[in-house]
């Protein structure tokens, strides 16, 4: 049977976080080079996952985001920057998307956790 599962800031309540490496250690902008994840569910196909996200201060340069990516800010802060040059920055509270291919500047300038929703 399938039922609702219930998202938690502080991740999932019997898995708890566990090391993430989507950031190049190059990236990483301070000495701190922390990136965990708790996920909360994947799809059997594996082209749907969700959870929580956190990761240290970093900066990269996307040149196709790889996935479709529903976001909602936990705590912290990132900025996007896309081609055109205009920024946005997101704060807690905030949720948007970015659609796969979006070309952009993915700047985290206070450790930010987030929920996700991706689609691959």
């Amino acid at each position: 049977m399938t039922t609702p599962i219930r998202l938690l800031a502080e991740g999932h309540p019997e898995t708890g976080f566990g090391p993430s490496s989507l950031v190049a250690e190059g990236d990483f902008t301070t000495a701190d080079k922390s990136e965990t994840i708790s996920s909360f569910f994947e799809s059997k196909d594996e082209k749907i996952s969700v959870g929580v996200w956190e990761c240290a201060p970093c900066r990269e340069e996307i040149e196709a985001y790889p996935v479709d990516e529903m976001m909602t800010v936990i705590s912290g802060s990132v900025t996007l920057t896309s081609s055109d040059g205009a920024e946005q920055t997101f704060t807690s509270g905030d949720t948007f998307f970015i659609p796969k291919g979006t070309p952009c500047t993915w700047e985290i300038t206070q450790t930010l956790r987030k929920f996700y929703m991706i689609a691959a």
